[in-house]
């Protein structure tokens, strides 16, 4: 009896520790140069489609700011609350998740992503890349 609670529990934490190690959730942004936090995406889940919505962002000063630098159907749009992640999924060969976009509204610049969790979770490495050419983020998740 005593290995099959201990079988259980053990099971259980593999499972939360995996469950984890996904990019759903809440994640703190930080900035490339000055290495403070810009603002808080929350990443659901939708049919094994990753979307993420700007849920929170920090200075209070650009909270009305609107992407006049975006091209698409979010041009002068309010930042606060815009999906700027679309279309990621897992790879299924690999420990990311790709095949989507993300918006970066400061220059209204739609990159390729690739999204890999790190750390058990606790990280979240952001790439965006057109081309050979990219940049990546480390994302803290919100506990």
């Amino acid at each position: 009896m005593r290995n099959l609670v201990l079988a259980t529990a053990f099971g259980l934490l593999t499972t939360l520790a995996h469950a984890q190690a996904t990019p759903v959730g809440a994640w703190k942004t930080i900035d490339d140069e000055t290495k403070a936090e810009k603002s808080v995406v929350h990443i659901t889940e939708t049919g094994g489609v990753l979307s993420g919505k700007i849920e929170k962002i920090t200075d209070p000063a650009k909270q009305a700011e609107k992407c006049d630098k975006c091209t698409d159907a979010r041009k002068d749009k309010p930042i606060l609350g815009m999906t700027i992640i679309e279309g990621v999924k897992k790879n299924p060969d690999e420990a990311y998740w790709d095949g989507g976009t993300i918006l970066d509204p400061n220059n209204g610049k739609v990159y390729k992503v690739r999204m890999t969790p790190k750390d058990g979770g606790k990280l979240l490495e952001v790439r965006g890349f057109i081309g050979p050419f990219y940049r990546n983020q480390q994302w803290i998740r919100v506990e």
